[in-house]
């Protein structure tokens, strides 16, 4: 069904840029979470497996057991102001707006959404659209390009565009996983990192994992996180044996990315390393991957097979070195249509001839 789009004559044109994050659910309760889980596990970019298999699982084992779980997993990481992952994501957006209203003579309006849960994509390109946003920059705040995070995100801005009548002219990111403000900022969070508290006998690089089918039907995501990792390597000049590229979250039976993050903590601690370090690039802000996963769980695995001590390095967050390189992604992108913007005076002008020509409104 097409929505009703709000237009008005002589309506100042601006651009905006919308950031999506994946989501999180409204408090650490199970209640909230069986629809979180719901929303997330229903979208078939997230989960491949045949509706016919999928369904009976879904709805038989796993929304009737998981949502207690995962909720005693968020209530050990939920913050006062809320879940981590949206404190984050609403500070790096004020940050960004922060950031572009000091650069630019015509700075755009700046939102975020979540793909999964509050606030909805729709509802805040909904609210975009109100403020007169003719041109919406949409960046998704996953570095490398993933078809279950990044596509699934597009995949939701088009449905809601699939609905309106007053189409806003879009631009995509669709990843920044070798930019060179992004891997600048992570080698300087770990640089402070090891300036506070010395350096590890090995960092290890863990990245959100996927489905090993994933890679095989041509989802570039394995490639672009192991280019990540070899150039934050680089830029620390670390030697091959000083790091690994592993990844984690692996759900199910199937086959994943490996190395598993947890085997290979696990072997690290059985061979008593000393100490090791890990950081999750592919996360812009902390979360419960992060924040319990890897920081309690990962940590667990490490010290209980023998590892001696184990630190995990925070996301980049807020880090100024990374809201600019964010800035400057999003200025590379937003290229020409800056200078389309139309002057308050220029609006009244059109919106007096467009009545004299008997224009409804």
């Amino acid at each position: 069904m097409t929505t009703k789009s709000i237009y008005q004559h002589g309506s100042p044109h601006r651009t905006g840029v919308l950031l999506i994050n994946l989501g999180t659910p409204d408090a650490p309760t199970a209640q909230a979470l069986r629809p979180y889980l719901k929303e997330f596990l229903s979208n078939p970019r997230v989960i491949e497996i045949p509706r016919l298999i999928w369904w009976p699982i879904l709805h038989g084992f796993i929304l009737p057991f998981r949502p207690k779980a995962s909720a005693e997993k968020y209530a050990k990481i939920w913050m006062p102001e809320g879940s981590p992952l949206k404190v984050h994501t609403e500070r790096q957006t004020t940050l960004l707006r922060e950031a572009l209203q000091t650069r630019l003579q015509n700075p755009p309006i700046v939102e975020y959404a979540m793909n999964i849960g509050k606030p909805s994509v729709a509802t805040v390109m909904a609210k975009m659209q109100a403020q007169g946003c003719e041109r919406i920059l949409v960046i998704p705040l996953f570095p490398q390009y993933a078809a279950s995070s990044t596509a699934a995100a597009m995949d939701n801005v088009f449905s809601v565009l699939n609905r309106m009548r007053n189409l806003p002219s879009i631009r995509t990111v669709k990843q920044y996983h070798d930019h060179p403000g992004y891997i600048a900022a992570l080698a300087q969070n770990v640089r402070d990192y090891w300036d506070a508290h010395g350096r590890p006998d090995k960092l290890i690089i863990s990245f959100h994992g996927t489905p090993r089918a994933s890679l095989d039907k041509g989802d570039p995501y394995h490639c672009a996180c192991q280019k990540t990792g070899r150039l934050l390597a680089e830029a620390l000049a670390l030697e091959s044996s000083q790091y690994s590229v592993c990844f984690q979250s692996r759900f199910g039976r199937a086959k994943w990315l490996t190395p598993y993050t947890a085997a290979t903590l696990e072997q690290l601690g059985k061979e008593q390393t000393q100490r090791v370090d890990v950081i999750c690039p592919g996360f812009v802000s902390d979360c419960l991957e992060t924040l319990e996963e890897i920081a309690i769980e990962a940590k667990n695995t490490f010290t209980q097979s023998g590892g001696k001590e184990f630190h995990y390095i925070p996301c980049l967050n807020e880090r100024s070195d990374w809201i600019q390189a964010l800035a400057d992604i999003t200025c590379t992108h937003l290229q020409g249509w800056l200078d389309m913007a139309v002057t308050e005076e220029a609006a009244k002008l059109s919106r007096k001839l467009a009545l004299e020509m008997g224009a409804k409104d």
